[in-house]
């Protein structure tokens, strides 16, 4: 890790600014980019642009970490409802990853991590927004891990259960939550930033070098055990 430019967009909070911490320790020069700008660069991954400011020549890894959690019935989803989604998880990192292929083609050893959910293998009621769009994103993973094999680029992502991050403030907000939350997990227990920012600096890692197109689940067995 030490050395290496590595992307977060993402950067200042839950689990991207975990990921950033535990980078930084390892001596990775960080690249960080979120909506807000706060501590980071501010890029707004919903809206088209033509190049993202202040991106190192050669660039070692790209992490995309923006989500959303809209839980609705399908009957209260509208058509913008699934654009903004699309927008967020989807077209979001696609176009940072557009942005980014110059710079990980150089590498020579590039490592891409994008995010899908545990609701995409797993059927949740009132998840058919985030489902549909993570989805998008495992296809994206695995047709990209093809294209970009011949440049060493390697492109991967992770899974994870709820975790405790703002986004999902609202799920955690309270006792009974909390509680009700740890029991539906095998595990018994919610992610942490840091369990799913382990997982991720594995995939960044030379010790996952022969690791792409992979979904790895970090979901304290949701997503397979019952």
């Amino acid at each position: 890790m030490k050395g290496k430019n590595i992307v977060i967009i993402g950067g200042n909070s839950g689990i991207g600014k975990a990921l950033a911490e535990t980078c930084e320790a390892l001596g990775a020069n960080l690249f960080l980019y979120s909506k807000s700008g706060e501590g980071t660069v501010a890029l707004d991954t919903s809206r088209d642009f033509d190049e993202i400011p202040g991106l190192p020549e050669v660039i070692d890894a790209v992490v995309y970490t923006p989500g959303t959690i809209n839980l609705k019935p399908f009957h209260r989803i509208s058509l913008e409802d699934f654009r903004q989604e699309m927008e967020v998880n989807f077209f979001g990192a696609v176009r940072v990853l557009q942005a980014c292929m110059k710079g990980l083609k150089r590498s020579g050893h590039a490592s891409v991590v994008l995010f899908s959910t545990v609701a995409v293998q797993t059927g949740m009621g009132f998840h058919a927004g985030i489902a549909s769009a993570k989805g998008a994103v495992e296809g994206l993973t695995r047709s990209l891990a093809a294209e970009w094999a011949p440049y060493h680029i390697r492109v991967n992502a992770v899974a994870p259960s709820l975790t405790d991050t703002p986004l999902a403030s609202a799920l955690l907000s309270s006792e009974e939550k909390r509680e009700a939350s740890n029991k539906r997990h095998p595990l018994g227990r919610f992610g942490t930033p840091e369990d799913i920012a382990q997982a991720v600096k594995y995939l960044l890692s030379d010790e996952s070098s022969w690791m792409t197109g992979q979904i790895l689940h970090v979901d304290g067995g949701m997503s397979n055990l019952k």
